[in-house]
C-alpha cells in the first residue's frame, strides 16, 4: 500500500498568524536549528532559509529514503520557509546577508563563535547593523568555555546528558533515544527563547543574544533524574523502564501484544484493581501509599503480569479506558501513522511539493480550535533567491545577474 496516498491532503492556506510580521533569517543546517525555525514558521513568522550554493542544508542529502529525489528528513523540517543561496565565505555574499539583516527580527545560526566571526554573522557585527535584532545560536556546548569549538550531533549530546546511560535494559548497552531528542528539544528551546526575547523587545526596543547549548538543554531534560541524585546521593541506572518513582509504571505483556501501564496515584491504584475485579487486593496492608507499594514492587509486578497475560491487549485497553486508567499500546511508526484520532485531528497530512506529494507532521497545537499551519511546502534549494533580491533588497535585474554570474548567490 502506498501510505503517502492515504494521507489527508492539505492545500496551502493562511496558517497561523501569531508571529505574522516577524522576519527570521535561518542560517542553520541539519535538525536542531531548522526545527526551531520550523516552529516559528508554523506560528506565522516569515522564515528565509539561507543555504550553501552547492548542496544546501546538510539534510538535503540525508537518505535513503528519498521521495522524488528529495530527502524525507529535509522535508520533515522545512515547510513554511523560503530558500535562497548565498556564498557566505565571500565578502560580496556577506554584504548581501548584512542587507537582509537590516530588516530582520531574528537570526538563527548553528555555528561556533569563531565561525560566526569569520562569516561576519556574530552578534557584535550584526548588532551594529540592527540594534533590535535577536541573535540566536544553537551549538553543542554553547558559545563560551573550553568545549565551545567542539563539533556536536544529537548522538553526542545524548551521551553527555546521561539519557543514554538510563535508556535500555539493565544488562544491555546504553541506547540512544529513538528520535533525535537533543536536536528537537534544542529546537524547542530556540523557539521558546526567541518568543521570550521578542516579548521583552516590545518593552525595551532592544535586541538580545541567545545561546542555546544542546548539552545544557539535555541536562535540563534530565532534571527529574538529576535532582533526586543530588538530593540523595543515589545514582539511577538502566532498568529497562521499570525503575520509577511511581511504583507501577512500566511495560507489561498481554496475551498478544505489550501495553504500557501507569498507576500514578492512590485513586488510580484503587480503580485498577476494581476494574479487574480484585478491589480487595488494592486495600492490603503495605499498599496504602506509593512509597509502600515501591517496597513491594516486585510482588505487585508479578501479580499484575500474571493477570494481564490472560487476555489480549485490546481487552485490557478497552477496560482501562472505561475506568480511566493510564495505559496504551506500544505503537510502531506505521501504527502511529494509522492512528485514527491523530489523522482526524490533522496531525498527519500530504501536500503538493516541488516534485510531487510531500508527507508532513502537523504542529499539533490548537489555537482557538484551529491547528492548520501549512502556508507553503518545503522549498527547493534557492527557489526564492532572485525574488528575495528583487523584492526585499530592491536589486536591479543587472545586479542580480551579476551576483549569479559571479556565483555569489
Amino acid at each position: 500500500m502506498d501510505t503517502l496516498k492515504t494521507l489527508p491532503f492539505q492545500t496551502p492556506g493562511a496558517g497561523l498568524s501569531c508571529l505574522r510580521g516577524i522576519r527570521v533569517l535561518d542560517f542553520t543546517t541539519s535538525v536542531a536549528g531548522p526545527y526551531g525555525t520550523l516552529l516559528l514558521a508554523d506560528l506565522g513568522a516569515e522564515v528565509l532559509k539561507v543555504e550553501k550554493r552547492h548542496g544546501g542544508d546538510d539534510t538535503r542529502s540525508w537518505g535513503p529514503p528519498f521521495l522524488d529525489g528529495e530527502s524525507l528528513w529535509f522535508l520533515s523540517m522545512n515547510r513554511n520557509k523560503q530558500s535562497m543561496t548565498i556564498d557566505l565565505t565571500r565578502p560580496e555574499g556577506q554584504r548581501v546577508a548584512h542587507e537582509l539583516v537590516r530588516n530582520a527580527d531574528v537570526v538563527v545560526l548553528n555555528t561556533a563563535q569563531r565561525v560566526q566571526e569569520k562569516l561576519g554573522l556574530d552578534y557584535a557585527t550584526l548588532k551594529a547593523i540592527n540594534g533590535r535584532l535577536i541573535h540566536v545560536s544553537v551549538t553543542g556546548f554553547g558559545l563560551e568555555g573550553d568545549r565551545a569549538d567542539l563539533p556536536c550531533y544529537d548522538l553526542i549530546a545524548e551521551g553527555y546528558s546521561g539519557v543514554m546511560h538510563l535508556t535500555g535494559e539493565a544488562d544491555g548497552p546504553p541506547q540512544k533515544v529513538g528520535t533525535p531528542a537533543a536536536d528537537l528539544l534544542s529546537g524547542q528551546d530556540i523557539a521558546m527563547a526567541t518568543l521570550a526575547a521578542l516579548f521583552e523587545r516590545e518593552r525595551t526596543g532592544a535586541g538580545k543574544q541567545i545561546d542555546v547549548s544542546m548539552v545544557a538543554t539535555m541536562a535540563r531534560f534530565m532534571a527529574p533524574r538529576i535532582v533526586p541524585y543530588l538530593g540523595s546521593g543515589e545514582a539511577p541506572n538502566r532498568s529497562g523502564g521499570t525503575d520509577s518513582v511511581i511504583a507501577i509504571y512500566q511495560v507489561f505483556d498481554t496475551a498478544d501484544f505489550p501495553i504500557t501501564l501507569g498507576l500514578g496515584n492512590d485513586a488510580i491504584w484503587q480503580r485498577f484493581w476494581t476494574s479487574v475485579g480484585q478491589p480487595d487486593y488494592a486495600r492490603q496492608p503495605g499498599f496504602e501509599t506509593n512509597a509502600r507499594r515501591r517496597e513491594a514492587r516486585q510482588a505487585i509486578v508479578q501479580t499484575i503480569a500474571k493477570l494481564l497475560a490472560t487476555q489480549p491487549r485490546q481487552h485490557w485497553l478497552a477496560l482501562f479506558a472505561k475506568h480511566r486508567i493510564p495505559s496504551g499500546p506500544i505503537n510502531s511508526i506505521d501504527q502511529l501513522a494509522d492512528d485514527i484520532p491523530l489523522r482526524e485531528s490533522g496531525m498527519f497530512f500530504a501536500t503538493q511539493g516541488v516534485a510531487g506529494l510531500v508527507p508532513q507532521v502537523g504542529l499539533g497545537i490548537r489555537f482557538d480550535g484551529a491547528s492548520a499551519v501549512l502556508r507553503n511546502p518545503p522549498p527547493a534549494l534557492g527557489e526564492d533567491t532572485e525574488r528575495i533580491l528583487r523584492e526585499e533588497l530592491s536589486m536591479s535585474a543587472t545586479c542580480i545577474a551579476g551576483l549569479i554570474d559571479s556565483e555569489i548567490v
